[in-house]
This record gives structure tokens, C-alpha cells and sequence, in this order.
């Protein structure tokens, strides 16, 4: 099965707030659409290929991937704390 990736720009005044937006945004779109919120990023307009991570997707037992932000303190969560 093909993959793809959508590029959908939008305006922030800081990368805190735009990885806060892409944070709220793939959570929503996992609700009810196929995505993959541990693979989102954010870059800027004129930098695309500099990606900063919204979440942190590691691994975790059971095949499952973390929720948290990137760069998390603690340990590793299934579920938002």
C-alpha cells in the first residue's frame, strides 16, 4: 500500500506554537481518519527539509508508540498524562 504525506502550510509566530497546532491537529485527525501522529513535523516555510518532531513515537512494549511531546521528561506513555 502507497503512502503519502500532506504539506498543509499554516502561520505561527514561533516554532512552541506552531508544534503546538500540528500537536492538536494530529491528534484530531486520528479520531477518525487513518494518519500516523507520531510522524508529524513541523519545519519552516524556507527550511523544509529542518523537521522538528511534534511527538515522541518511541516504541514501547506491545507495539505500541508513545504519545507524549518531543523530548518528553520521564518515562514513556500509551495514553496523554
Amino acid at each position: 500500500m502507497r503512502r503519502y504525506v500532506v504539506h498543509l502550510p499554516f502561520t505561527a509566530v514561533d516554532l512552541p506554537g506552531a508544534v503546538r497546532f500540528a500537536r492538536v491537529l494530529a491528534r484530531w485527525a486520528a479520531r477518525s481518519l487513518p494518519v500516523e501522529p507520531g510522524g508529524a513535523t513541523v519545519s519552516e516555510e524556507d527550511a523544509q527539509g529542518v523537521r522538528h518532531w511534534v511527538f515522541c513515537d518511541a516504541r514501547m512494549p506491545g507495539d505500541r508508540r508513545c504519545v507524549l511531546r518531543h523530548g518528553h521528561d520521564g518515562e514513556c506513555a500509551r495514553r496523554l498524562r
